[in-house]
């Protein structure tokens, strides 16, 4: 992996950046959109790269690991070949279901005990098990085994939990550095910050995770429903420190907005099911604002989905058909909701991208950032 800085507002610590990888570049800021089980839900491949102009999407190691299972993934060459998505993936090292699976698991100083959601039987992830399921998925980025800790959270078990991903952080890199690709291009370790959100330990952690000195580096635990504010506080701390040559991936977040706000602050990948999720229920973002395709207000509203958006989707079918097809449950309507928002998000980091390298960007933001939390 390559990663090459190009340009930094004048006005705010936003960047512009390429990441070169064995899959293709990618043009930084940029949004991921995230394939848990080795699909981005509601989406053909074919339009996830030429209809809304994908640049990289995630996996999940936990769902993965789970269904279709490792020995099929290896058979078919890897993730990359079983879905026929040719461009970079990044893998979630299961981390997260160590906050999201709380009630299924228990966490030593060895790892994580699970019981699978599916069949319940007993799993055990450990920093060494996990870098070798990422490998053998075949990602291009997989993330060090962390614990995700939640919100709120006692600063001492915060600090416990902290020093535990970084000793598990050790542990993963003697792992990843002792073995090799299996499928001939290179793979790329992402450490994660963590920290809660308290300022020293978040001080403590980007300072340990710097001192790996991996290609990138990844944030982590800022998006399990800590107030907005206290996000980009502990964003700002940890980008302060993170070394400026390397790409910097906030998980899980979040809402145009906070998009916005954290690229400011100098994140470059974001990840989030938000606009997938979302439009399922009928919830679709817009330049303007954000719309519920199942108020009543639609209903009757022959113009087109969105009149200011860029994809084919926007200007294809109205606002009174999407609400029809949400409220029907057609299957359509959220195959069209989900290209549409995901649409909409590859489109706000790229124009934050091309108001980054125009010099522009802190008025653009400041506009953006009130439009896009409209309700309409």
């Amino acid at each position: 992996m390559k990663f090459t800085l190009e340009t930094t507002d004048q006005n705010s610590k936003a960047r512009a950046g390429l990441i070169e990888t064995d899959h293709g570049t990618i043009e930084t800021p940029i949004f991921m959109p995230v394939g848990t089980a080795a699909s981005v839900k509601a989406v053909h491949q074919h339009e996830l790269k030429d209809d809304i102009k994908a640049q990289i999407i995630l996996g999940n190691t936990y769902h993965l690991f789970l269904r279709p299972g490792l020995d099929i993934l290896e058979t078919a060459g890897g993730l990359h070949k079983f879905n026929n998505w040719k461009g970079p993936i990044l893998t979630d090292s299961g981390g997260y279901q160590v906050y999201s699976l709380s009630q299924r698991r228990k966490i030593n100083e060895e790892g994580v005990k699970f019981s699978s959601h599916i069949d319940g039987r007993k799993l055990f992830f450990t920093p060494e098990n996990v870098m070798d399921t990422q490998r053998t998925i075949g990602a291009d980025f997989i993330m060090a085994f962390d614990e995700c800790t939640p919100y709120p959270c006692d600063y001492r078990y915060a600090k416990r939990s902290m020093h535990m991903t970084h000793r598990w952080l050790k542990r993963c890199c003697d792992r990843f550095d002792s073995t090799t690709p299996k499928y001939g291009y290179e793979q790329t370790l992402l450490p994660i910050v963590q920290g809660s959100t308290y300022k020293d330990l978040r001080k403590e952690s980007a300072e340990t995770i710097a001192s790996f000195e991996r290609p990138a580096n990844a944030i982590g635990g800022l998006s399990v429903g800590e107030p907005a504010e206290e996000m980009y506080e502990m964003t700002n701390i940890v980008c302060e420190i993170l070394p400026e040559d390397k790409p910097r991936y906030l998980m899980g977040v979040g809402t145009p907005a906070n998009i916005l706000e954290n690229i400011a602050l100098g994140i470059d990948m974001f990840d989030c099911v938000m606009p997938t999720r979302n439009a399922r229920n009928g919830m679709l973002f817009t330049k303007n604002g954000i719309m519920n395709m199942r108020n009543e207000k639609w209903k009757n509203d022959h113009s087109a989905l969105d009149e200011y958006g860029d994809s084919y989707v926007d200007h294809t079918y109205s606002k009174a058909y999407v609400r029809h097809l949400i409220t029907s449950r057609e299957i359509l309507g959220s195959q069209i909701a989900t290209l549409h928002n995901l649409a909409f998000y590859l489109w706000l980091v790229k124009e934050a991208r091309k108001q980054i390298i125009a010099g522009t960007f802190a008025d653009w933001k400041t506009d953006m950032v009130e439009r896009v939390q409209r309700r309409l």
